[in-house]
């Protein structure tokens, strides 16, 4: 094994991340609204979906870590050796 469970869990840590960020803005429309009165921002969406967007970015980061743990095993990028 090239890398040890810790370096795996890290990698799909930073994957899940850049993922989150690149799936947040999904869904998201720039309608109308009314001035708010409750103290929210302007920018705020009504209804957000975090909860659908974590299960749409664990998924989606999964299949990306996959593709990284196989082009790290089959030596299409090796890892250099200290």
């Amino acid at each position: 094994m090239p890398i040890g469970p810790i370096t795996m869990f890290a990698i799909y840590l930073t994957v899940w991340w850049t993922v989150l960020f690149a799936v947040l803005p999904l869904g998201m429309t720039q309608e109308d609204r009314e001035r708010p009165t409750d103290g929210a921002q302007w920018g705020a969406p009504v209804n957000p979906n975090l909860k659908k967007k974590f299960i749409t970015t664990t998924w989606v980061s999964a299949i990306v870590w996959a593709v990284i743990m196989l082009v790290i095993w089959t030596g299409v990028m090796p890892l250099p050796t200290f």
